[in-house]
């Protein structure tokens, strides 16, 4: 079921029937690097990872991560979706696709539909994204998207320093 459809893409709640596709990008080398490993090595850990984190958060929060799919031919492509993590107060906003779909905008049309979910839709006054310090294909998006940078953030003591970017729509607070 498609929870956002852009000109290009859809974005659908994630499903044991994605195990596979998560166990890929999950893997990526680039997502370890930038995001990190999250345990998940073969398909059992997907639909685990499926489970207990975006399906839990769809409801818990009423969103999560979704999969990004083109929409003709239908191909999974990446996960986009909003947060909520115990580290920090905020709902963030991710995003990670497959290599061989960067480099095409998808990320940030993805991104841009599930931004203006989180404020239209669910009347989200902050959202966060976190990156590595040097990830500078995802620095771009965000500042694309209206975020802005904040600071450096360490959420745990034996994390690694990570940049803060924050939106705020411009009615929040009034």
């Amino acid at each position: 079921m498609s929870v956002l459809d852009t000109a290009r893409l859809r974005l659908r709640c994630l499903e044991n029937g994605d195990a596979a596709f998560i166990v890929e990008l999950l893997t990526d080398p680039d997502f370890l690097r930038n995001v990190g490993d999250r345990g998940v090595h073969n398909e059992e850990d997907a639909r685990r990872y499926i489970a207990s984190g975006p399906v839990a958060s769809y409801a818990r929060y009423r969103f999560g991560l979704y999969l990004v799919e083109l929409r003709e031919p239908a191909v999974a492509i990446g996960m986009c979706g909003l947060l909520r993590r115990d580290t920090h107060p905020d709902v963030e906003i991710g995003f990670a696709l497959l290599p061989r779909f960067r480099g095409r905008g998808y990320a940030l049309e993805a991104a841009r539909a599930t931004l203006r979910l989180g404020v239209e839709t669910l009347g989200l006054q902050r959202v966060v994204a976190i990156t590595a310090p040097d990830n500078t294909a995802s620095i771009d998006i965000l500042e694309a998207l209206g975020l802005r940078f904040e600071r450096l953030v360490r959420f745990t003591d034996d994390a690694s320093e990570s940049r803060l970017f924050v939106f705020q729509p411009a009615h929040a607070g009034n």
